[in-house]
């Protein structure tokens, strides 16, 4: 088995919300949309689809479900702390603030207009006493 590409599908309230959110703040491009549908991309993190909940295309028992308890986690090389100014600066609510882990990670958690968390993360060395 060879994938190709990995996608994480989000059930939102609001579709056009988080597609603005995605291709504003996150640098993310709209490769497909229609009514209730939109898959985002951007050539280094995984692709994005947003599904309208309550859509008719999916299964009954998937159509009220909602993207809960789920956090898209991107990790970068470096910057961190500029990535949370930037957003700040931009208006956006940073919901977990910028901080240092015992284990060596740094980060910072904002959350989209429908409530889908992101966590933006910097691996470093942790200090030893």
């Amino acid at each position: 088995m060879q994938f190709t590409a990995s996608t994480v599908s989000l059930t939102v309230d609001d579709v056009a919300a988080s597609q603005a959110f995605f291709t504003s703040h996150l640098g993310y491009a709209v490769r497909h949309a229609a009514d209730g549908f939109a898959s985002l991309s951007r050539p280094d993190a995984v692709d994005i689809v947003l599904l309208a909940r309550g859509l008719q295309v999916l299964p009954p028992e998937q159509r009220d479900r909602h993207a809960d308890g789920l956090i898209l986690a991107f990790t970068l090389d470096g910057g961190l702390d500029e990535q949370e100014k930037r957003l700040r600066d931009a208006g956006i609510e940073i919901t977990l603030p910028l901080r240092q882990e015992p284990w060596g990670e740094c980060l910072f958690q904002v959350t989209d207009p429908n409530g889908v968390i992101i966590q933006f993360v910097e691996w470093v060395t942790p200090e030893h006493d």
